[in-house]
């Protein structure tokens, strides 16, 4: 599943292309997605002005004059920037025409993405209102983090994988940032003491900035707007490595399961 990284790259792909142009028009192939693609949407979004493109967690928020079209890529999906005219495959279910001579097409083949148009406040729009933090930005500290856990006896990576805590830490990144951290995934989150929540932040910091500067993890389906993959899962220090050594002292990564998703940690490299 794209996560943060995959998603922050996408738009930065995207953005170069899409800021300042106009929007000629709007292809729905199949509007059934994780939620429908507003049937109105076409003819809200012809003659729309793209200006600006940003990335809320997962989301990413194209703003136009009246409304702003909110994308989500789920599971599977992934944004391209094509020429005008490119021939659709079976799973392209949405394409931005832009005036430009270019084209954004959603490709989704399981379908969980979102193609949604909201007027008014982005922010408030019922997906985005509850979310946390940004944990690339400077609200997101060893305080807020040690505010959140310090009552809570869940697991840390349960916590720090809850986007109403943190906007956008998905199952990947949070296994590589506790390893970095020395931080085992099971640990009760208010057992950790403000510099261990510090080692934490600056840990989560780190790996979502090297997971960017490669192009994010390729996994199954994703590439950036420009179809080539990412790279950043040939640096996995734990991450799909159950069995293996640790690179670090020589120690067998575990696997377990919290949440309904796979952890890997180190049981000598983390505590």
């Amino acid at each position: 599943m794209p996560e943060l990284p995959e998603v922050e790259t996408t738009l930065r792909g995207l953005a170069p292309h899409l800021t300042g142009q106009r929007i000629t028009d709007a292809v729905i192939r199949n509007s059934r997605l994780r939620w429908p693609i507003p049937k109105n949407l076409r003819r809200l979004l012809r003659g729309q002005t793209i200006h600006s493109i940003r990335r809320r967690a997962k989301y990413l928020l194209i703003e136009c004059g009246s409304g702003t079209l909110i994308l989500h890529l789920g599971m599977s999906g992934s944004l391209r920037i094509l020429p005008a005219g490119a021939a659709a495959e079976k799973h392209d279910h949405f394409d931005l025409l832009i005036a430009n001579g270019l084209l954004m097409r959603l490709r989704d083949p399981r379908r969980f993405g979102a193609v949604l148009w909201h007027e008014g406040d982005p922010a408030q729009h019922p997906l985005l209102a509850p979310l946390g933090v940004e944990p690339l930005e400077n609200e997101f500290d060893a305080a807020y983090l040690h505010r959140a856990t310090h009552k809570r006896n869940a697991a840390i990576k349960l916590v720090i994988m809850d986007s109403h805590v943190i906007a956008g830490v998905g199952n990947i990144y949070a296994s590589e940032a506790l390893f970095r951290a020395g931080i085992r995934p099971q640990r009760a989150a208010n057992k950790l003491s403000l510099a261990r929540c510090s080692r934490l932040v600056l840990a989560i910091r780190e790996i979502l900035g090297e997971a960017i500067r490669l192009g994010g993890s390729s996994l199954r389906d994703y590439v950036g707007s420009n179809g080539d993959p990412g790279y950043f899962q040939q640096h996995y220090w734990v991450y799909g490595r159950a069995g293996e050594p640790c690179r670090a002292c020589g120690a067998i990564i575990k696997q377990i399961r919290q949440g309904q998703r796979s952890s890997f940690y180190c049981p000598n490299c983390q505590r």
